[in-house]
């Protein structure tokens, strides 16, 4: 575990932490993972969220006996969802000897990380790092800062832009778009790419506000559901997650604010309870997933994890983990080895047969290629909207399902290959 200043502080943390852990021999010999999020802080519940998903996927492989003779363990560190600390971190699971990390939340942090560990593993060819990265979606991470270690498995924000914006595109009576973000990169590329998918498909529609909010920091977004009142908008385009998208949707509530929400994060992590029976109909979500897609299999999935978790309320969320751990451990199957160098270049030509079809791993950016949906928040009604979110009785049902094919988008990346 991270030493005492940078892992994860309270007693009760610890305990879920002990609780989720695999229970392997302290004699045998694991392939251990990092899991690097904000476990404490504002955004707490959604790393914790993220740790149970990857327990879960491990557990699942653990239990056919694991990766190459040996059981994946996942040691949790706490970033405090902070570039700096994450730095820090970095360093912590280097001098612990760990080959292996995963994180998601936060580009600001994602970049520092590929940064820091783009400079190790040139130092130390012999002891690299591969990231996993399933949910910092910066265009930046598979394009300009791309690094032959990093492998996003979400969609980055100009591919679930270009989506959202297709569909954005049909709605004859959409006139005035506000924009509305968190201040740090992810955010400022949801606006830029926004402004500029709009303004090529649907040049008629106004952008009548464009804010960026601190990360995190704001407690109550009634001034900006104001300014977007005021503003006479009838569409809001929004990247926040955790707290900042359910505050925000907490005080247009609260506010009788009248507009549709086009979002990238509301169909987990605490936001479908707030949002509420004011959602249905005007609240629409752009995502790799979601628990209606169909398919007996996404039916097993969304079954097993709520019964493997029946004390929690979240629901299963992050396809991208699942497929990053089965192209791990099938590309460490493939390599023969547990060697990140020999498995990254296994895995730069993976498919995975995930739950929305055939996905594979571009090996000119290491960006995951797969179906994107749009969906809007519906009552569930156990047919097209089986399964509700977060045990509200509402969840989301499918509007535009966009093919793999077509979510490609050109890349700027040009890392060097090391050899195998």
């Amino acid at each position: 575990m991270p030493k005492p200043s940078n892992a994860i502080s309270s007693l009760g943390r610890l305990a879920v932490m002990a609780a989720l852990a695999i229970a392997v021999p302290a004699s045998a010999q694991t392939i251990k993972v990092a899991y690097l999020e904000g476990l404490s802080g504002p955004f707490a519940n959604v790393g914790e969220v993220g740790l149970r998903h990857l327990q879960f996927f491990a557990d699942r492989i653990n239990e056919k006996g694991g990766v190459l003779g040996q059981k994946l363990e996942v040691v949790p560190f706490d970033t405090k969802t902070s570039p700096q600390e994450a730095q820090l971190v970095f360093k912590q699971l280097v001098d612990q000897g760990i080959r292996y990390m995963m994180q998601g939340n936060g580009s600001a942090v994602a970049l520092a990380l590929s940064e820091a560990m783009g400079k190790h593993n040139a130092r130390n060819p012999d002891k690299t790092v591969l990231y996993m990265n399933y949910g910092a979606v910066d265009p930046a991470l598979t394009n300009d800062k791309c690094n032959f270690y990093h492998f996003r498995f979400d969609a980055d924000v100009d591919m679930k832009m270009q989506a959202m914006t297709n569909f954005m595109a049909t709605q004859k009576s959409m006139k005035k778009v506000y924009l509305i973000n968190q201040d740090y990169s992810f955010g400022q590329s949801v606006a830029k790419a926004a402004r500029a998918m709009l303004n090529a498909k649907r040049p008629d529609i106004q952008i009548v506000g464009d804010d960026l909010h601190p990360l995190g920091k704001v407690k109550d977004f009634a001034p900006y559901v104001a300014k977007i009142q005021a503003a006479g908008a009838d569409a809001v385009v929004t990247g926040n997650w955790g707290n900042d998208v359910a505050l925000l949707i907490k005080a247009a509530k609260d506010a009788g604010l009248k507009v549709d929400f086009y979002i990238y994060y509301a169909g987990g992590l605490g936001t479908p309870p707030v949002i509420g029976e004011a959602g249905v109909g005007h609240l629409k979500q752009v995502t790799v997933f979601h628990s209606n897609i169909g398919g007996s299999r996404t039916v097993e999935m969304v079954e097993a994890y709520r019964k493997r978790f029946p004390d929690s309320r979240d629901d299963f969320y992050w396809t991208s983990i699942m497929v990053a751990v089965d192209m791990l451990t099938r590309s460490m199957e493939q390599a023969k080895s547990t060697d990140p160098t020999k498995v990254a270049l296994a895995m730069e030509k993976m498919k995975s047969d995930s739950l929305s079809g055939e996905t594979y791993m571009r090996d000119d950016n290491h960006q995951l290629v797969q179906p994107i949906f749009v969906s809007t928040f519906s009552k569930a009604n156990g047919k097209d909207v089986k399964f509700d979110v977060e045990r509200t009785g509402f969840g989301f049902k499918t509007d535009a399902r966009i093919e793999s094919k077509d979510t490609v988008l050109p890349t700027t990346c040009k890392f060097q290959r090391p050899k195998g």
